[in-house]
């Protein structure tokens, strides 16, 4: 089969020249119940992983069903694989995002962390992951995400880190898909800088192998560098450059990612900051419209 971008035309012109960012609406697994904490709901609200992830599944619909969250301000949103697999007001979620929202799909396929080997976490097997990546073009997904962690400047780890996510990043190619390659740089690394050196020419030799009509996106950690990725923002390679905010405040996160051009928010806790289950729908899409707008900003310089 051709390897050449095939998927959805708009959705690709749309994250490529609009303006916006990217919601990361993806905790899974471990970080759902500190997602669930931080919308203020404690450990009694549910007994079971269903009942988890069916209180997590409202918390990500109230969210997208605000009035502040459009494709005006918001580029695409990265899904958990079980919120891909419900709807939202009837309509399958990553449908009900394209056609009611003008948001594009993404989906999460990694399965966590590996124990820290070389001063890394390099993503634990994904077996399943082309039965997976066949189910999500058959839902109108547009892309995926995968995550690793460096935690040191660690030449060999931040390889292992490299060589596995375009390995991967390959594969989701040839099913259709574009990849979010995510190489987070922990924001506590005490040798940062010198993570994102060597991070960024293991980034640039991947990328300058990638034939004609293939693209990745990349998630950064906001680096300690301004403009660091420039080059990156202008790799003909490279559909988009997102920044995650990796535990930093929104404000912090904002004011870092104003200083990075060309790069834009791929946001998370930052996104649902002061966001909770017992706020009138009234309180909640006004909080959540002044996070948008903020991150809005801080993603157009």
């Amino acid at each position: 089969m051709s390897t050449t971008f095939a998927g959805n035309k708009l959705q690709f012109d749309k994250v490529k020249t609009k303006p916006g960012f990217i919601a990361a609406l993806d905790q899974s697994g471990g970080s759902t119940p500190t997602a669930l904490h931080a919308y203020g709901l404690t450990d009694d609200a549910w007994s079971s992983d269903d009942e988890m992830f069916a209180l997590v599944h409202q918390m990500r619909a109230r969210i997208i069903t605000s009035p502040a969250f459009t494709g005006e301000h918001i580029l695409g949103a990265i899904l958990f694989e079980n919120t891909m697999d419900r709807d939202i007001d009837g309509i399958p979620t990553a449908d009900f995002l394209w056609e009611k929202k003008n948001v594009v799909p993404f989906l999460k396929v990694d399965k966590g962390l590996a124990a820290e080997q070389d001063g890394v976490r390099v993503m634990k097997p994904m077996p399943g992951l082309d039965e997976l990546l066949k189910r999500a073009v058959a839902k109108h997904v547009f892309g995926t995400k995968m995550r690793s962690v460096i935690l040191h400047a660690n030449k060999a780890g931040i390889q292992a880190v490299v060589d596995q996510q375009f390995e991967v990043a390959r594969q989701i190619i040839a099913a259709g898909l574009v990849p979010i390659v995510e190489p987070e740089v922990d924001i506590h690394c005490p040798d940062k800088a010198e993570a994102e050196t060597i991070l960024k020419a293991s980034l640039a030799a991947e990328l300058d192998k990638l034939p004609e009509g293939q693209y990745v996106m990349l998630k950064l950690t906001l680096p300690s560098v301004d403009d660091f990725y420039a080059d990156f923002v202008k790799h003909p390679r490279v559909l988009k450059v997102v920044a995650l905010s990796g535990g930093y405040t929104r404000a912090e996160a904002d004011d870092l990612l104003r200083r990075n051009h060309g790069v834009v928010a791929s946001f998370s806790r930052a996104l649902a900051e002061g966001l909770s289950a017992q706020q009138s729908d009234a309180e909640f899409d006004a909080t959540l419209g002044k996070s948008i707008q903020s991150i809005f900003d801080a993603s157009m310089t």
